[in-house]
């Protein structure tokens, strides 16, 4: 018989989802049981006949498939990618080193291990640890089972949708790690052959493009207050848009050259018709915009809120406020990513002459104070002190300092700097942010880029610099001049959001950018307060032609002799 046993309470709270845990498993009866046992109804379970008979229960079946979705904030013990590039450092991780200097392999994949299945211990409920084949699973389980349960057809066609979307964006992120990968769309039996091989790249690709297709026709535009964060029609349309800028994008298996117009023309389209929908605009307070005091704005497309209320899913203060206010500071962004900032007057401060280093953080574009600590930035009603002997929020700070930034920076992005005194019980809940509109405004702008029109590319460029909290001067460049600056600018608007690791890789400047040595900024204070900059090393970094791909873990590829392991890991 199978079961399904729900751990968790219902939430109240408007701004979330009623996600509930549930596991489900086989069980097995021994043969010396009695009839009356083996007939006898479990008091604390659902069998799987009573879950898809009844309404409630299928929806908080789809509600916990919300929550099995892997998403960012998933450190202390989880996974960052944005430490996986040239974005932070997390300090006391090796299983990112493994990644940052080019090392990974089938048996030390890193921190990829867990992408692919993933586990998630009742030892540490918080941290979400899921692969993107658990939600796959769940949805097949789901698609299974709906067609013949008994609910109002718009709740089917609804839920439908949203299980389409979420098993479409989960295949997404696996073809963008590993490449093809085996494309299941139907639960695995008992007597079935569970060793099935992997389908080509371009096969999972029409999967899912197909399937949010026929998701933004079942979706609605939006939800009541109780069912905000739900997938909407707008989200299917947005996730398509990624999908298709990845596949027209130069990628790991394809030709460097952007020559395929029909991809981009695609691309643009979608990313087209999501703004044309006329329902999202940019969020004025860029600093803001992803916080749980702004969920739901109208830049917002597709976030993940936090079932505080049950279970601490997050630690977003605790894990990221320096040592000095009583923060872990686990998350050290790069001096790389601090240097890609541009001054006000829109360059980049290697090319602009008023930019002084001995005075590195004055007139920079108002995103880096929204996004990164510095020594000298205003926190909570003082300066953040990272500079040598003595600084507060340094490795001499009198509050723990093994908890001090290794790189002199702390990541301020997503922060609720409402929150004093971080602790697993005082935290914020700031949602995840799965799409924006910056981000459609950006596809459109490469799509448009590679289709030759660059008037329509700086445009929607502009657009971007010109929110009001950011207002920072408009882009004019041509040719490879823009594509420069329209990278950059996705570097910058979208930093830490867990995209800089599939750009670099789709924009074939890995090799270039992931090579490079990280940095770090070391500040000495001397007796009369003066203070000198010295940017340093701080981690050789690597990267190889075989890194465009992960590996497959070895262990999957023990489990099932059909899987083919990515080139240039076989003999590793």
């Amino acid at each position: 018989m199978n079961t399904i046993t729900i751990f968790s309470k219902i939430r109240t709270n408007r701004f979330a989802l009623l996600y509930a845990m549930i596991i489900v498993f086989s069980g097995a009866f021994l043969s010396s049981c009695t009839k009356e046992v083996l007939t006898k109804r479990p008091l604390d379970k659902f069998s799987d006949e009573s879950v898809w008979q009844d309404a409630k229960l299928i929806e908080t079946y789809v509600n916990n498939v919300y929550r099995s979705l892997p998403r960012g904030f998933e450190a202390p013990g989880g996974r960052q990618l944005q430490s996986t590039v040239d974005e932070t450092h997390q300090r006391g991780r090796e299983d990112y080193v493994i990644i940052t200097s080019g090392n990974v392999t089938p048996s030390t994949p890193g921190i990829f291990e867990n992408y692919w299945i993933g586990t998630l211990t009742l030892a540490s409920p918080n941290y979400n640890a899921t692969g993107y084949y658990s939600p796959i699973t769940r949805s097949n389980v789901f698609f299974a089972n709906i067609e013949n349960a008994p609910i109002e057809e718009g709740i089917k066609n609804r839920m439908i949708g949203e299980m389409k979307v979420i098993r479409a964006y989960s295949y997404l992120r696996l073809i963008s790690f590993y490449g093809g990968v085996p494309l299941i769309t139907t639960p695995f039996a008992l007597a079935d052959d569970f060793n099935v091989p992997r389908n080509s790249y371009d096969e999972c690709m029409a999967f899912i493009v197909k399937e949010l297709e026929e998701a933004a026709d079942l979706l609605p535009l939006d939800y009541d207050a109780a069912n905000k964060g739900r997938i909407t029609k707008g989200a299917a349309m947005a996730i398509l848009s990624r999908a298709l800028l990845y596949d027209a994008s130069p990628y790991y298996d394809r030709s460097v050259s952007n020559t395929d117009l029909a991809k981009w023309q695609k691309a643009a389209d979608a990313a087209k018709a999501v703004i044309d929908l006329g329902i999202y605009e940019l969020y004025p307070d860029y600093k803001t915009l992803f916080l749980e005091s702004a969920a739901y704005n109208s830049e917002i497309i597709w976030s993940r809120p936090f079932n505080t209320e049950v279970d601490r899913e997050t630690y977003v203060e605790l894990s990221q406020y320096p040592n000095g206010y009583n923060g872990f500071g686990q998350v050290h962004p790069l001096h790389n990513i601090v240097d890609d900032y541009e001054t006000l007057n829109g360059k980049l401060p290697k090319d602009d002459p008023t930019y002084d280093p001995q005075n590195p953080y004055v007139n920079r574009d108002p995103r880096f104070y929204a996004s990164i600590l510095y020594d000298g930035a205003p926190f909570k009603g003082r300066e953040v002190e990272t500079f040598l002997p003595g600084g507060k929020d340094s490795n001499e700070g009198a509050l723990s300092p093994h908890n001090a930034t290794l790189t002199g920076y702390y990541e301020r992005k997503f922060l609720d700097e409402s929150i004093t005194n971080p602790s697993a019980a005082n935290a914020g809940s700031t949602p995840w942010t799965f799409c924006r509109l910056a981000e459609i405004y950006l596809n459109y702008a490469e799509a448009m880029y590679n289709l030759g029109n660059e008037e329509v590319c700086r445009a929607y460029i502009n657009k971007i610099r010109q929110r009001p909290s950011v207002d920072m001067p408009e882009v004019t460049e041509s040719g490879t001049a823009l594509l420069a600056r329209l990278q950059n600018e996705r570097r910058i608007e979208l930093a830490f959001e867990e995209h800089r690791y599939f750009d670099v890789r789709r924009w074939r400047i890995a090799p270039e950018v992931l090579s490079e040595d990280s940095e770090r900024m070391t500040i000495i204070k001397d007796a009369s307060g003066k203070k000198t900059y010295k940017v340093e090393t701080f981690q050789p970094r690597n990267f190889n032609d075989r890194n465009y791909l992960m590996p497959i873990p070895q262990a999957e590829i023990e489990k099932n002799p059909l899987l083919v392991q990515n080139p240039g890991y076989e003999n590793l």
